[in-house]
């Protein structure tokens, strides 16, 4: 089945590039192995959240999914003509190293054009993702365009921003098919129960890519009389998120202006815990809020459902993840639930 979807095979060969590269296996394509390694250090310069580490981390999440069985399965879910080509423009965000490349994999192997503006925060990785597809499947070339200019002749628009940028990308591409992307944020709900093994998955979830991602756990509810102590000890392997210097200036910034304004905070030094009723906690700091019973708070994450990506727990949580997974999603875990294939395959 894998041979009747076209340009499917250089999308494998690239899943094959990212293991061999994180594996430092250079027994294979030595060349492109050479090039990503300069990729990632000109990637890491250009944006100083993109450390080395957490482009592994992406590259390594992406090599799992980028096989022809896995593709394959997502793909034949979908009833995709064999005959189409549409050109959908992709508006990509640069929050997270490759955060566009979903979009980017859905609108090639759904047979469109794909017109890429890319985000000023992640092109360098992008470029080479591109060169390396257009190297293994020449036909590639005249499906894929990339560009940091104004778009222009297309036919249906994807785009990723926040709040704001969205009644933006609302007002100017309204008239097309669209999926618009908007702020969310991710939560963990705590029993008080979790062992070491569980909070150290949960680290995963708050600190990869710095808290930047929207499913990055920006929020924890916990029972009223919870042990703080236990939840920081839980985490304490994480510590030296503090190193990146880019973390710990927005860390000493959020605690100054905290101090400054008398408002209650817990801190080890390295992540702040702020009592708040929002989801979007700033940058070294993780929002808290306490909860009476269970079937209440699942009610309540019901009813702001609109706004959250995921919700982790292990409770009776309505479809709630279990910890440590947040930042690997499938390729059919869909960014704001929209099935963005499906949307493809109607146009």
């Amino acid at each position: 089945m894998a041979d009747q979807i076209p340009h499917l095979e250089a999308f494998v060969k690239l899943g094959n590039l990212f293991q061999n590269f994180c594996d430092n296996d250079t027994s294979k394509e030595e060349n492109w192995h050479h090039r990503l390694t300069e990729t990632v250090i000109v990637a890491g310069n250009h944006n100083g959240w993109f450390t080395k580490e957490n482009v592994l981390f992406a590259l390594k999440s992406w090599a799992k999914v980028l096989t022809s069985d896995s593709l394959t399965t997502w793909l034949n879910i979908y009833n995709i003509p064999a005959e189409h080509s549409k050109r959908v423009a992709i508006i990509m965000a640069g929050n997270i190293p490759l955060v566009g490349l979903h979009d980017f994999i859905s609108v090639v192997l759904s047979g469109h054009q794909v017109i890429a503006k890319l985000s000023s925060n992640d092109k360098v990785l992008m470029h080479f993702i591109v060169a390396y597809l257009k190297e293994n499947d020449d036909l590639l070339s005249q499906k894929i365009t990339l560009t940091e200019d104004k778009l222009g002749d297309f036919d249906a628009v994807i785009a990723t921003g926040s709040n704001n940028t969205g009644r933006y990308f609302d007002y100017y591409f309204g008239k097309y098919p669209n999926i618009i992307r908007k702020n969310r944020n991710s939560v963990a709900v705590l029993s008080g129960t979790e062992g070491a093994d569980d909070l150290q998955k949960l680290g995963t979830d708050i600190f990869t890519y710095f808290g930047l991602g929207c499913r990055s756990v920006s929020k924890i509810y916990v029972p009223k009389d919870y042990n703080f102590d236990h939840f920081y000890q839980g985490i304490y392997s994480f510590k030296t998120v503090i190193d990146h210097h880019k973390y710990a200036n927005n860390y000493d910034y959020n605690k100054a202006v905290y101090l400054m304004s008398d408002v209650q905070i817990l801190d080890n030094n390295f992540l702040l815990l702020k009592e708040d009723k929002g989801f979007a906690s700033p940058i070294g700091c993780l929002f808290y809020e306490t909860y009476e019973t269970v079937e209440e708070l699942n009610s309540n994450l019901q009813k702001e459902k609109e706004a959250l990506q995921c919700v982790l727990s292990n409770l009776e949580i309505t479809n709630a993840l279990p910890f440590g997974i947040s930042q690997k999603p499938s390729l059919d875990d869909y960014a704001d639930g929209v099935d963005t294939l499906k949307f493809l395959s109607t146009l």
